[in-house]
C-alpha cells in the first residue's frame, strides 16, 4: 500500500473516533470516593469483665463523654471470661474499621495472655494500642494488728519471722497476686499466699484480720483507711498517688521494684488506620480535659491519664516483659 493511502486510512480513523467522541458527549473527570465519616453508626467497645468493675466504670464514663464528641452512641459490651482474654479476642478479630474498640487493662493486655497460652491474640501484633484513659494507685494496706508503718518495718518482721505473715489476692495470677510477689522477690522475704474469689473478698478478709496485708486498689481501701480498720504502707506506683499525697511509694522506701498501676486505655483491632487512631486518641485527650469528667473519674479514685499510642504501647510492653519474669520465676499458674 503506498504511503499516501496510508495517511488517507489513519486520518479516517481519526476522524471516526472525534465523530465517536462528540456523539458520546464530554469525558467525566474520575474522581477518589471521600472515605465516609467517622463515625457513621454506633461504636461498640467490648469489656471483658462483668459490669461494675474498676474497667468498666472508667470505660462508661469516658465513652459518654465520647459519645457527645462523637455524635453517635458508644456501646459498652461486657464479655468476661477465661482470665480476661475472651473479651479481648472478639476485639482483635473484629473489622479494623474503628467500631469495635476494647477496654484494656493489665489482666487483658498483659496478665491474661502470659497465663492463659490459647489466648488468641498477641496484644503487641493483634492489636491496635489507642491510649489511656486513667490510672489508679495500688496501695500495700496492713490490719492495724500487724506492727508494722513502713515498708523496712514490713521487711525486718518478714525477715525475722519467715512464713509468719499472709498475703491476700483477688486470685492466682491477678495483679494483685504478681504484684506482692515483686515486692517479696525484691526483698528476698516469704509471706503466706492466701487467694481469694475477687477483690471484695480479700479485702474483707484483710479488715477481718483473716490476712495480715494485702495489696490493694486505693480507692477500695479509702473508707477501711478513714475509720481505722486498715493501715497503709506504700503506694506501689511511679509516684506518689494524688488521692494519698502524704504516701511514700515503695521506691521511695528503699525496695526498687517497678512500678505497678492499675491503668486503663482503649485498644483496637490490629490494623486499624493510623489517621483514625490518632483521631481516637486525640477524642480521648478532649474528652479528659473536659472538667465534669475528670470531677467524676477523680471522685471515683481514677486519675485521668492521656498519652500518645507510642506511650500506651510503651508502657504494655514493659509491663509484659516484667510481669513474664516474676511469673516464670515464682510458677505462678491461673486458676482453673
Amino acid at each position: 500500500m503506498q504511503p499516501s493511502a496510508c495517511r488517507r486510512i489513519h486520518a479516517a480513523l481519526l476522524a471516526g473516533a472525534a465523530a465517536t467522541a462528540a456523539a458520546a458527549g464530554p469525558i467525566a473527570p474520575v474522581h477518589a470516593q471521600p472515605a465516609p465519616a467517622w463515625p457513621a453508626k454506633p461504636v461498640r467497645t467490648i469489656v471483658a469483665f462483668a459490669p461494675g468493675g474498676a474497667n468498666d466504670v472508667v470505660v462508661r464514663l469516658v465513652g459518654n463523654k465520647l459519645s457527645e464528641l462523637w455524635n453517635q452512641p458508644v456501646v459498652v459490651e461486657n464479655r468476661p471470661g477465661a482470665g480476661a482474654t475472651l473479651g479481648m479476642e472478639l476485639v482483635a478479630r473484629a473489622a479494623p474499621d474503628g467500631y469495635t474498640l476494647g477496654a484494656g487493662n493489665q489482666s487483658s493486655l498483659v496478665i491474661g495472655p502470659l497465663l492463659y497460652p490459647k489466648a488468641a491474640y498477641n496484644p503487641l501484633k493483634d492489636l491496635s494500642l489507642i491510649g489511656s484513659t486513667a490510672l489508679t494507685a495500688y496501695v500495700v494496706a496492713v490490719n492495724p494488728g500487724v506492727p508494722v508503718k513502713s515498708v523496712p518495718e514490713l521487711v525486718r518482721l518478714a525477715r525475722a519471722k519467715p512464713g509468719f505473715l499472709s498475703y491476700g489476692t483477688a486470685g492466682a495470677g491477678t495483679i494483685s497476686h504478681i504484684a506482692t510477689e515483686l515486692l517479696l522477690a525484691a526483698t528476698g522475704t516469704r509471706i503466706v499466699h492466701v487467694p481469694y474469689k475477687g477483690a471484695g473478698p480479700y479485702l474483707n478478709a484483710l479488715v477481718a484480720g483473716e490476712i495480715d496485708l494485702a495489696l490493694v486498689a486505693l480507692p477500695a481501701a479509702e473508707a477501711f483507711v478513714r475509720s481505722g480498720r486498715l493501715r497503709l504502707v506504700a503506694a506501689a506506683g511511679v509516684r506518689r498517688a494524688a488521692a494519698a499525697p502524704d504516701l511514700p511509694t515503695i521506691i521511695e522506701s528503699g525496695v526498687k521494684i517497678p512500678p505497678v498501676e492499675g491503668r486503663y486505655g482503649l485498644v483496637g483491632p490490629a490494623g486499624l488506620p493510623r489517621e483514625l487512631v490518632a483521631r481516637i486518641n486525640a477524642s480521648i485527650g478532649q474528652a479528659l480535659a473536659t472538667p465534669d469528667l475528670r470531677k467524676r473519674l477523680l471522685a471515683g479514685g481514677f486519675e485521668p491519664l492521656a498519652d500518645t499510642p507510642e506511650q500506651y504501647a510503651a508502657s504494655v510492653r514493659l509491663e509484659i516483659e516484667t510481669f513474664s519474669r516474676i511469673i516464670r520465676e515464682s510458677g505462678i499458674r491461673p486458676e482453673n
